[in-house]
Formats: C-alpha cells, structure tokens, sequence
C-alpha cells in the first residue's frame, strides 16, 4: 500500500523525542510500520535530535536510570520504535498494534456503539484513548469536532471527508480546530485505528444526546 496522508512533522518530532502520549505512539509507530516515508522522515528527525543533543552540557543521572529505561522498554508499546519495520505476509495487523489485538483483524471483538458502527477499546495506562473502530459500507459518523488532538489510521477500508479520501496505511492527524463527517466509501467495512486526547464534539443535537452512550 501506499499512503497518501502522512504525519504531522511536529507529531514526528514529538514521536522522535519520545514525548507522545501512549495511545498516540501506537498509532503512529503503526502508521510507520505501513509507511517508508515517513520512516525516513524519522530517521532525519532523529539525525537533528541527536545533533542538537551534541551541543548540549552533560546531565547527571539518576541513579536509578538504567533500570526505569528498562522498564519503559518492557512496558506494551514500549519498544514499537525499534521494530516498526518488521512484517509478515499472515497477518493484516501491523507490527506495533499486534500485542494488543492479535495478529488478525478478523478475530478482533466488537461491541455495537450505534447503528453500523462498532468499536473495539484497548486499555492502556495513559491519559488518552485509543480504540478500533468498524464502520460499515456507506456509513457516515455524524459531524464533528474534537476537544483535542485526534488521529486516525486507516487498516482496511476507506472514507471520504472534506479533508480528501483515505485508504489503508493513510493517517488523519488533526487538532481541535478540525470539523469533519466521514463516509465510508469501500465495498468493505473501514477498520480505523484511532486516538483521542479528548471526547468528540459531536454537532448535531441527537448526536450530543447520545455521545455519552457512543462513547467515542
């Protein structure tokens, strides 16, 4: 595949320097897992990070340091960075989203949300959220914005909004300043990948009524 939507190059430097949020670094570390662009794009961002660190005066450590890098490292997303580039021809999944749901997208539960939506959450120790949704062919999710940054990768399926049509492998990386209504447009059902920072603003009146019950 070959995406046509691409990172943020503030969401890649903040990825490069590890200052995302969880949720946010699964996906986007899924995102690289489809993308040899913006891996090389990382790569570049990381050559700066480490040219400025070169300029910097040394800092002490503390003296726990070893062991707290070491449990990052062990902790479910920890070491995505390292490994966005491995593949496998069985699965449909990406290399960083596997630990959480398996290696098929078919065998993942789902829970009915609304009417030709459903959703799958994945629980993680952070701040934001992140789930899988399923939306089926022709569905629209009703208008909206977001109380902070959301972003959004497409595994299989595809949708139209204002912003243009994506397709497996594209990413939607917004802020709060976006309003949007996607469509399914695929034969198939769209599977996205998707983190919040904060509930979705959702405009029509039913639709707020039932936010809480949605939950997304």
């Amino acid at each position: 595949m070959t995406a046509r939507h691409h990172i943020d190059d503030s969401t890649l430097l903040r990825y490069a320097s590890g200052d995302l949020d969880e949720a946010f670094a699964v996906v986007v570390a899924s995102h690289l897992a489809l993308c040899p662009q913006c891996r090389r794009s990382l790569r570049i961002a990381e050559d700066i990070g480490g040219e400025l660190l070169k300029g910097e005066d040394p800092a002490p450590l503390a003296d726990d340091a070893f062991e707290r890098l070491m449990s990052g490292l062990e902790r479910p997303g920890g070491d995505t960075r390292r490994r966005v580039e491995q593949s496998a021809p069985e699965t449909d999944v990406p290399l960083p989203l596997r630990r959480f749901v398996g290696d098929r997208l078919g065998d993942i539960s789902w829970s009915r949300v609304a009417p030709g939506i459903r959703r799958h959450r994945i629980a993680l120790g952070g701040a934001s959220s992140l789930f899988l949704l399923h939306i089926a062919p022709g569905k629209a999710v009703p208008e909206h914005g977001h109380g902070g940054a959301e972003m959004t990768l497409i595994l299989s399926g595809s949708y139209r909004d204002a912003l243009g049509r994506f397709a497996p492998g594209d990413i939607a990386d917004l802020d709060e300043h976006v309003e949007h209504q996607p469509r399914v447009d695929s034969t198939g059902p769209c599977i996205c990948l998707v983190a919040t920072e904060m509930p979705t603003r959702f405009r029509g009146f039913f639709s707020r009524l039932l936010q809480p019950v949605v939950g997304i």
